[in-house]
């Protein structure tokens, strides 16, 4: 029996309109009409001192850390909208990250993302679209054991791209955002089934 995929897609965004929110939905409905379930967070709704190795010491792992972490292990993958911020990464993004890499006591390294695909994709206003942003959230990822997807999206002028909250003006620019997802339901069910192949061994 073939495993359902199960996809977490958010954008490392707080901004209430922000356009990556918009732009992951896309990727998403890709990922659903590809066959997945898709579960949509903003991150909004978790927030996250800014990661300081003493608190977590004094405190240990945020609760809100532990909720991310608990939704990340349930999921096979990811689609991650990522805005630009002075040509790289957002600071919610990599905060998100920092803090869910840490180990839980008894826990291993970096278990909610190795092994995991991504999608990525990214909305900006300026000419780029996001994309040098985009150089550096792939480095990290990767670095941390995930596997991401080639195809990438960068929407420039995004203030003037889409057409509702769910839709780009182009409708080819739509169909490619639409393919991330698409890609990272492909690649988790073959991740899937190879680790059900293993597991017969």
């Amino acid at each position: 029996m073939e495993t359902q995929v199960k996809i977490l897609a958010f954008a490392g965004s707080l901004r209430k309109n922000s356009f990556n929110k918009k732009l992951v939905q896309i990727a998403a409905e890709g990922a659903r009409s590809a066959g997945a379930t898709v579960t949509y967070i903003d991150l909004q709704e978790f927030p996250l001192p800014v990661f300081d190795q003493d608190l977590e010491e004094m405190e240990g792992l945020h609760p809100n850390a532990q909720k991310l972490k608990a939704l990340m292990s349930s999921h096979h993958a990811f689609l991650i909208a990522a805005p630009e911020y002075n040509s790289s990464i957002s600071g919610a993004l990599k905060n998100f990250i920092d803090w869910t890499s840490r180990p839980a006591p008894g826990e291993g390294m970096l278990t909610c993302f190795q092994g995991r695909a991504a999608g990525l994709m990214s909305a900006s206003p300026g000419t780029l679209g996001g994309l040098r942003g985009l150089v550096h959230v792939r480095d990290i990822l990767e670095n941390i054991g995930m596997l991401v997807v080639p195809h990438q999206v960068a929407v420039s002028r995004a203030h003037e791209a889409f057409e509702s909250d769910t839709a780009l003006k182009d409708k080819k620019q739509q169909a490619s955002v639409a393919r991330i997802g698409e890609d990272v339901t492909k690649l988790s069910k073959s991740l899937l089934s190879s680790a059900v192949a293993l597991s017969l061994f």
